[in-house]
């Protein structure tokens, strides 16, 4: 099976390869900004006219953003240009959807955004560095440094690459061939909770000592931040101590990032290997961040990553995932009886206080069952596969 695996890798361009990947993140934002201001002018016409022939695509915009180059976009690949407006077309797709995620109509591009980046599908590894495609009339190109990356087999395709927080990074996705994982004739189900998962072999924990250390500083630097900033009218004045400490709380927030996604990639992997058939839970997020109570622990537990994550290793070495209905009531079920809670006797945050039991307690109050919570829940969704 062909699938595409990306590779997240540092950049260390010199000065100037430095100016040439700046020059072509403000270009691909030009680009975005320009197409799309073409685009709602022209749905608008379609709209007022009533003439459905009217309506913007892909190859209308396109043609005409490339049919009034100025002089000056020359300078720059015209790849740039053609990946910005397809990936606008997929955006203006998406928002024709309402089943996706966060839609809505396509917005404009802000140059004070922390995250510019632009995207070429004619890079070339060449001697573990990488090399973009040259415009004509350039004369000083260089191959660009990088770290991070632990195969270059495979066929490379689209390379994002990204300017953050004064550092810069690529995503190479490379199309290699996966074999399937041998068949164990085993099956588990995985119960997602703030800073554990639960599954038939045990308890993963999502939130060691390390992360919690880093959360104390990071709430520190936050407290020292908002101390430092002042602001004169509408401009702010930065002091160096403020740009220092800034980059420290960027710096940690990134190590954060990079534990728990390693975190969940060691235990998505561990169970497409051990497992056949894996169970989880369709859970509703959003609703449950309305509490304050839970909303900071449910964003940092990344239960989409590890879903999103999970769904394609299931894919690629041909594992079976079953996920459960967000109305599947795995926690107030009871895995012995199948008795289901309702009204005052169900379970929540804070336990049930009609019966004063606690959080991570389930009593069945047909069978007299007790066991706990998680457990609970993991035989209940084990049960549907």
């Amino acid at each position: 099976m062909m699938v595409l695996r990306t590779q997240k890798v540092r950049l260390y361009p010199n000065k100037t390869m430095q100016k040439v990947l700046d020059d072509l993140c403000d270009y691909r934002r030009y680009c975005w900004n320009v197409g799309l201001a073409l685009w709602n002018e022209l749905y608008e016409e379609s709209l007022i006219l009533d003439d459905k022939r009217l309506r913007p695509n892909e190859y209308k915009v396109r043609n005409e953003l490339v049919a009034n180059k100025a002089d000056w976009q020359y300078r720059f690949s015209a790849r740039c240009l053609q990946l910005a407006i397809s990936d606008l077309n997929k955006a203006w797709k998406n928002f024709f959807d309402k089943a996706q995620v966060n839609w809505g109509k396509p917005r404009f591009k802000s140059k004070k955004a922390p995250r510019q980046g632009f995207k070429t599908d004619r890079a070339k590894i060449i001697k573990g560095k990488l090399r973009l495609d040259k415009p004509h009339g350039i004369k000083k190109w260089y191959d660009i440094r990088m770290s991070g990356v632990k195969s270059l087999t495979g066929e490379l395709k689209v390379v994002s690459i990204y300017r953050e927080n004064g550092k810069y990074w690529a995503s190479l996705p490379f199309e290699v061939e996966v074999a399937n994982k041998a068949k164990t004739g085993d099956k588990t189900a995985v119960d997602v909770n703030v800073g554990h998962f639960n599954y038939t072999a045990g308890q993963v924990n999502t939130l060691p000592k390390r992360l919690k250390h880093l959360y104390q500083r990071i709430k520190c630097y936050q407290k020292s931040l908002a101390k430092k900033r002042v602001v004169n009218g509408k401009q702010a004045i930065q002091s160096h101590n403020y740009v220092k400490t800034r980059a420290k709380l960027q710096r940690d927030y990134r190590k954060v990032a990079n534990i728990q996604r390693d975190l969940i990639q060691k235990f998505t992997t561990k169970l497409v290997t051990n497992y056949d058939k894996i169970a989880i839970e369709d859970l509703q997020v959003k609703q449950m961040q309305m509490s304050h109570v839970a909303s900071k622990g449910l964003q940092r537990s990344l239960f989409s990553h590890f879903r999103q994550i999970l769904t394609y290793k299931c894919e690629w070495y041909g594992k079976y995932l079953v996920i459960a209905d967000k109305y599947y009531p795995s926690t107030q079920r009871c895995s012995n009886c199948g008795y289901i809670k309702t009204g005052d006797d169900k379970i929540s945050l804070a336990g049930n206080r009609k019966h004063n039991t606690k959080h991570h307690e389930y009593i069945c109050y047909e069978c007299g069952h007790v066991m706990d919570r998680d457990i609970n829940a993991v035989y209940n969704l084990l049960a549907l596969i």
